[in-house]
């Protein structure tokens, strides 16, 4: 097999476009089969990790139901002393589906990439902007899921 030498920067820039084109077959295709997706700032009954391209292929695989991305008007890629891991600031806009309401998300990403694939991927996404927008990230209204959070969890 051919050594990939993709640099994590180009990888990233190119996933973008791929979101963007809402090719999420493309986009998990360019994970290690072993890669892991991390959210640290997860609210309750989301995911904090998900282990294996298989898991991130089940995550992301009904995004473009509930998000349309138009645009990622501001991205800056910083590179580490790791040069297999970057630093991405962004700002992702679009519409959601199920409203028709404006979308606009600020993220910050730490991204490993090894021979060409995504190794590791912590994205520090805000869950108190996504409720903020009235929608929950399931494309459900969030007030809704929240009292139905709270009966389930008074029972």
């Amino acid at each position: 097999m051919p050594t990939i030498t993709t640099s994590p920067a180009d990888l990233y820039r190119h996933s973008l476009r791929l979101l963007l084109n809402k090719d999420i077959a493309a986009w998990v295709d360019l994970w290690a089969e072993d890669g892991t997706m991390e959210f640290p700032f997860a609210p309750p009954g989301r995911p904090r990790r998900l282990q294996g391209r298989q898991a991130v292929a089940a995550y992301m695989r009904p995004y473009p139901d509930h998000i349309d991305l138009h645009d990622f008007p501001e991205v800056r890629i910083h590179e580490t002393t790791a040069p297999e891991t970057i630093v991405v600031e962004m700002r992702g806009v679009g519409r959601l589906v199920a409203t028709g309401g404006p979308f606009e998300m600020t993220y910050i990403a730490v991204v490993t990439v090894r021979d060409g694939l995504i190794h590791s991927y912590r994205d520090y996404w805000n869950p108190l902007a996504a409720l903020e927008l009235g929608v929950g990230l399931d494309g459900t209204d969030a007030l809704d899921n929240d009292l139905e959070n709270d009966s389930e969890n008074d029972r």
